[in-house]
């Protein structure tokens, strides 16, 4: 295989890189790509799962003595610390890469250019830049929770042609098809957590579960300032199967909180906001946790809350051509929301795809 140019083996390894999404967590999703001066492929690589060999180790394990004197093109800067692998950057040394290229430096403070620095006291030619915005965007999760300390924040919700996410009853099942539900689990299953509200966990009594299952187990969040999830609900009694945290706030009843914990719940108290769990305190102890990406999954009342706080980062939107009516019926974001509709659009170049007859909407928020 041969590249048509240096950008199109950056490309690649954007592509191949992807493949660790869901697996790697919390290190980011990167790949490499090993080529000689004609930009023949010799061998590549990316992060495969967690604790595991990086991208540019995995490409040079596959080129052995080819690796010397050819270019690396990879996603991320190569790591300079020893972590759970030995450094990328001396191993790239001792195998003669003559020239490496980047396409953006670590945000991580343990690396913070301090590889590339590395190569190129060893005299390896390196260049910072090519396709860097792709890389930002593979990599967004990861760098929001080295530089933020928080999650990256999905939301998701499916609605009718006029808006509605339930009816005036709250009845919702189902408003979207069986193709659209079943890239929710997917999503899902890339989650480490997935977050519902108080009246979400009441009214539907969820699971919160991917099924099939995905490469990680998310932990079932529940947001209730009083502490009521019912000791009969689905996620209270399948508590030992998965992780369910209650996190909720002084107000929460001991008693309660006691008989939850005997189910395997577990509770944390965030600081109280206008008698609601502080958020920011909530998506501050998931980033303790090394949780990269989380799922808001409803209700309206907590996706508006999210939305208020500027703590969304993208969005999943399911569209089916039905109409309910009702100005009683609910609405995807409650809360107090903005004041004026904005001039442009607010995500940044979003996908619509086709599910048989849902339209899917993803894309991920500009900052106002």
């Amino acid at each position: 295989m041969r590249f048509e140019s240096e950008t199109a083996a950056m490309r690649h390894a954007l592509v191949i890189a992807a493949q660790g999404i869901g697996h790697v967590e919390p290190n980011p999703a990167v790949g490499s790509v090993l080529v000689d001066r004609g930009l023949n492929l010799i061998a590549e690589g990316f992060h495969q799962h967690f604790g595991g060999p990086h991208a540019e180790a995995n490409a040079l394990a596959a080129a052995g003595d080819k690796a010397r004197g050819a270019t690396l093109f990879v996603t991320l800067e190569p790591c300079c610390h020893h972590g759970k692998t030995p450094p990328c950057s001396r191993a790239l040394i001792t195998a003669g890469v003559e020239r490496v290229v980047v396409a953006m430096q670590d945000p991580a403070p343990h690396v913070a250019g301090g590889g590339i620095a590395e190569l190129r006291a060893a005299g390896i030619d390196v260049e910072v830049g090519l396709c860097e915005p792709e890389a930002r965007r593979l990599v967004a999760p990861f760098v929001t929770l080295v530089t933020l300390g928080r999650p990256f924040v999905h939301a998701k919700w499916a609605m009718t042609l006029d808006g509605k996410i339930a009816t005036r009853t709250g009845h919702s099942k189902w408003i979207s098809n069986r193709g659209s539900r079943e890239l929710v689990h997917r999503l899902r299953g890339r989650m480490d957590a997935i977050i519902v509200g108080a009246g979400t966990a009441l009214a539907d009594d969820p699971l919160l579960t991917a099924r099939p299952p995905g490469p990680r187990t998310p932990t079932r969040i529940v947001v209730d300032a009083r502490g009521v999830l019912p000791i009969e609900s689905q996620l209270a009694r399948t508590a030992t199967e998965s992780p369910v945290l209650l996190a909720t706030t002084a107000a929460a009843d001991e008693a309660t909180l006691d008989a939850l914990r005997q189910k395997g719940v577990e509770s944390i108290l965030l600081p109280s906001r206008e008698g609601r769990g502080d958020l920011s305190a909530l998506l501050a102890e998931l980033g303790r946790r090394r949780m990269t990406n989380v799922l808001i999954e409803g209700g309206g009342a907590l996706l508006g809350s999210f939305f208020d706080a500027q703590l969304i980062d993208e969005v999943h939107v399911f569209m089916a051509p039905k109409l309910v009516g009702g100005s009683a019926a609910v609405s995807p974001i409650g809360g107090d929301g903005l004041e004026q509709v904005p001039e442009l659009s607010q995500l940044d170049s979003p996908s619509l795809t086709l599910i048989e007859s849902d339209v899917y909407v993803n894309g991920r928020l500009r900052r106002r």
